[in-house]
């Protein structure tokens, strides 16, 4: 079971990858000729499958990479190369292809329903969410492990919930400039985390090699 500071850095690992204010301007381009009621209930379907993708990657995520026949070091290393990917397209507020790509995006503008793709799936929950919450979530195996893990994913559903109901008054009071801000503040944090990753991931991999050099 880990301590409360790495329950601490699984949320802010996990909002910064999720990262719900750089999805504000697609949710908005989406929903802007729609009735309020429905774009309620389509940031209501989208934190709720956010937090559907998340919880069976907790549940599934490991049995998958022991079919595979993928080591948790392994996948930390492959995880945290892509999370550094992520980041440093956050870094320069690009869009990024990991997440999606320009042709799915013009797609989803043709789409009735675009809560759970591509809003969730993969803008929200997508390969960055889905690596962290499997490193970070098979890192102990107790109940208590699993609840407290659980209670992240249910924080950051409702973030994502706050944020997506409030998105138009957020564009407003911060702007381009301020959300690409805050999206350069989380893709430093990511980046943090994903050298993190990396470097633990190698470690466990390569202990004989890591202890000659020390």
């Amino acid at each position: 079971m880990l301590n409360w500071h790495d329950y601490l850095q699984l949320l802010a690992g996990l909002v910064s990858v999720v990262n719900p204010i750089g999805v504000i301007p697609m949710f908005i381009a989406l929903t802007n000729d729609r009735p309020p009621a429905e774009r309620r209930h389509t940031a209501i379907t989208c934190a709720f499958s956010v937090a559907t993708v998340l919880a069976i990657t907790l549940v599934a995520g490991e049995p998958i990479l022991h079919f595979l026949g993928i080591g948790l070091p392994s996948f930390r290393v492959a995880g945290g190369l892509l999370i550094m990917m992520m980041g440093f397209s956050m870094l320069h507020a690009n869009n990024d292809r990991a997440r999606h790509t320009p042709e799915e995006q013009a797609e989803s503008f043709e789409k009735d329903s675009i809560a759970v793709v591509p809003l969730a799936i993969p803008l929200l929950s997508g390969p960055g969410a889905i690596s962290t919450m499997i490193v970070y979530g098979h890192s102990g195996h107790s109940l208590g492990h699993f609840l407290l893990v659980g209670s992240v994913i249910l924080s950051v559903a409702v973030f994502v919930l706050l944020t997506l109901l409030a998105a138009p008054k957020i564009a407003d009071v911060m702007g381009s400039t301020g959300m690409n801000v805050v999206t350069r503040v989380m893709g430093l944090f990511l980046t943090s985390i994903a050298v993190e990753f990396i470097a633990t991931g190698l470690g466990e991999l390569f202990p004989v090699l890591l202890k000659t050099a020390t």
